[in-house]
């Protein structure tokens, strides 16, 4: 028969763990309520522990780190079981078998255990807040309270479904210039490293008679050749220190801000944060989420640090008792139209669906701006790309063509 471990609060308020055996997790937790203790934590014991959690880890590296799609799968068929009439702890079990993820597999599994134990399924989803964010828990916890599980599962599915399709897009206009700038810089290298070095023989004694443009290039290819090895530790250094600058507040902060104030790329992000902050705020607001809490965790995912201080703002006035669109209406981050909007929807009542219409024009204009930075940034780089090669093609072939003007 297998073992449990458990950890309970007896009737006298004491905390206490130990080993109980049964069939199952259910029996088990049935049994510690039967002696009046309060469950807390229930899991699988096992004398191998140790050998089980090597081997687990090393199955989950070998799988990967479980992704939305996963959680975005995991929800969508909890909800039609759950709407179907399947139990809870039926339905998680059932998921449970047909994932092939191993590292999701034990999630769920791991849900299904603290669901057994007695606990709340929201409290359960806290243990793992990589893959189940604040958005998710909060919208599970306020259908357990109202009764609407099944419905509000398939919003949660909808919900993500949006998030990676806005993501995919965002990452796929990024990737192009990043792939265009790549190759830039990669064919200047071998113009300047391999190429232009052939023709420095050609140009030796001649130094006076070149233009500065190709002194220059002469130069800078004499440099990358004989001191590759500074300039590529020069590169990895920049590169260590604007990541690490990155990851603190300061650099976080300062980035935020660039990418609000870039001409190409500033619509886009201005859209995609007031999408994802509107569409979590409202998302939050018709499941029944106290205002404090939906503010709080718009502020969290929001995205970007500015956009987080905006809603942090509106945070400690609504705690002072002030409506919403009043902080909003003194910062610019929000355009004056969505503030006045959300101030109707305050005094109407209706806020939560002035939200959810504000986040779908948001949305699709997300879309038509990523269309437009994609459009524009083929042209601009293939034009820089062009400029770059032609300047290094001008600056050999011109003295070149001089020379031989003198000689013949």
């Amino acid at each position: 028969m297998p073992s449990y471990r458990y950890q309970v609060k007896t009737a006298q308020g004491e905390t206490t763990v130990g080993v109980v055996s049964a069939e199952n997790a259910m029996t088990a937790a049935a049994i510690l309520r039967n002696q009046g203790h309060h469950v807390l934590a229930l899991a699988p014991a096992s004398g191998n522990a140790r050998a089980n959690d090597l081997l687990t880890k090393f199955r989950d590296f070998n799988a990967g780190k479980p992704k939305q799609k996963h959680v975005l799968d995991f929800t969508t068929q909890l909800a039609v079981m759950v709407r179907a009439g399947i139990s809870l702890r039926a339905a998680l079990e059932g998921i449970a078998d047909q994932t092939e993820h191993a590292g999701f597999k034990r999630i769920i599994s791991g849900l299904k255990t603290d669901v057994e134990s007695g606990k709340q399924f929201s409290d359960a989803l806290t243990r793992h807040p990589k893959l189940f964010g604040p958005l998710y828990v909060n919208m599970v916890r306020a259908s357990e309270v109202s009764g609407s599980f099944g419905s509000m599962l398939n919003r949660i599915a909808a919900n993500i479904a949006q998030q990676i399709e806005t993501r995919k897009m965002v990452v796929g206009a990024m990737i192009y210039p990043g792939v265009i700038g790549g190759m830039a810089v990669a064919v200047t290298t071998f113009l300047l490293t391999f190429v232009l070095p052939k023709f420095a023989a050609v140009f030796e004694g001649k130094e006076d008679a070149l233009p500065g443009s190709t002194k220059f290039l002469l130069a800078l290819s004499d440099f990358l050749v004989n001191q590759w090895p500074i300039v590529i530790g020069a590169i990895a250094g920049i590169g260590i220190g604007v990541f690490f600058f990155l990851k603190t507040e300061i650099g976080g902060l300062w980035f935020d801000r660039f990418k609000l104030s870039a001409p190409l790329f500033k619509p886009m992000f201005r859209a995609l944060y007031l999408s994802r902050s509107l569409q979590t705020m409202g998302e939050l607001i018709n499941s029944g989420v106290p205002m404090l809490d939906t503010l709080a965790i718009t502020g969290d995912i929001s995205g970007n640090r500015l956009y987080k201080r905006l809603w942090q703002k509106v945070y400690a006035a609504v705690k002072e008792g002030k409506k919403i669109a009043q902080p909003l209406s003194r910062d610019k981050l929000l355009p004056r139209a969505v503030t006045q909007m959300i101030g109707a929807g305050e005094e109407s009542g209706k806020l939560g669906e002035v939200l959810d219409e504000i986040s779908d024009f948001y949305g699709k204009q997300l879309k038509d701006r990523i269309k437009a930075v994609t459009a524009m940034i083929e042209p601009i780089m293939i034009i820089l790309m062009g400029g770059i090669v032609g300047f290094i093609a001008m600056s050999i072939i011109l003295p070149i063509f001089k020379m031989s003007q003198i000689v013949g």
